[in-house]
């Protein structure tokens, strides 16, 4: 069984800066192993929507102790990066590719001194790739539960519940609130109210962070990324379907893509679903993202 270790192994909290000035929070744990340590490639951890990073730091324990150096961080309006009552953020889900995840990624290697590193990303997490200009830097980007959130990918029932919750609830309880009361829905942590805006609105056209640039091509780099893409998702996720993981595919046309469909029975589990990867219960499933990271899945 694998062992899942405590999140008080001390990471190191650390601050980061955006190229806008945003300071963003993070913790970041070093490799343990001695010379397995400096046979595998540093790891940026990108949480899914709504989701806190301390959701993954026992699984980012555990992923050091296989070798790699690893950064978990929150996005701007998220967890420990909110500055502030939430109604005054004016953060975009396209600020977390074109400004979180680009300083996050910049942080790790210089930080730890090497030329690229492994993204894995929870869904949101592993979908903004290609809002990236330091793509290149990604060795390998491994997105877990990763895919555009398509409204007319996922199974009818669900989808009415997405277009519900997505398009008309929190647009709604927005309003009223100055931000988005996603938490209300179940849909993760409240966030910024744009943030959702988008969210909602990418899921309803397809394509997902294609949306973001449509009107700036200098700012898409869709086309160009080359990093190789491999997304995990589960039989029984009803955000990441077969279809909805083929239209995130399909957005990178000169990258080499795989998706691999997980059974939860064939893993000891009678569930896995679209949050559960990187809990403690489910660390049946942490082999095989580490295989995934280092290209063995």
């Amino acid at each position: 069984m694998t062992h899942a270790p405590q999140a008080s192994q001390d990471p190191d909290r650390i601050t980061l800066l955006c190229a806008d000035g945003t300071p963003l929070q993070g913790h970041f744990l070093p490799a343990h192993g001695g010379l397995q340590a400096a046979q595998h490639l540093p790891v940026l951890l990108s949480p899914a929507t709504g989701v806190k990073q301390h959701f993954y730091l026992r699984f980012a324990a555990w992923l050091a102790e296989q070798g790699h150096d690893v950064l978990v961080f929150d996005y701007r309006g998220v967890g420990l990066s909110r500055q502030g009552p939430l109604k005054y953020h004016r953060a975009t889900l396209a600020d977390w590719g074109q400004q979180d995840q680009v300083a996050a990624l910049n942080w790790l290697l210089q930080h730890t001194g090497q030329d690229q590193a492994l993204l894995l990303g929870h869904s949101a997490g592993g979908q903004m790739i290609g809002l990236l200009p330091n793509h290149h830097r990604v060795a390998r980007l491994v997105g877990v539960a990763a895919s555009t959130g398509w409204f007319r990918g996922m199974r009818p029932a669900f989808r009415f519940k997405a277009r519900l919750g997505l398009r008309c609830l929190v647009p709604l309880g927005t309003l009223i609130k100055g931000y988005a009361p996603t938490s209300a829905v179940g849909l993760g942590e409240d966030l910024p109210a744009a943030v959702a805006r988008q969210w909602g609105q990418w899921c309803a056209a397809g394509g997902y962070a294609t949306n973001a640039v449509k009107h700036t091509p200098e700012r898409d780099f869709h086309a160009l990324v080359r990093t190789p893409i491999t997304v995990l998702h589960a039989e029984d996720d009803d955000i990441a379907t077969p279809a909805t993981v083929a239209d995130l595919l399909r957005t990178f046309p000169g990258a080499p893509t795989r998706a691999v469909c997980l059974r939860p029975s064939a893993h000891g589990l009678r569930t896995i679903g679209h949050i559960d990867w990187f809990r403690p219960s489910h660390q049946a499933l942490w082999p095989v993202i580490a295989q995934a990271l280092r290209g063995q899945a």
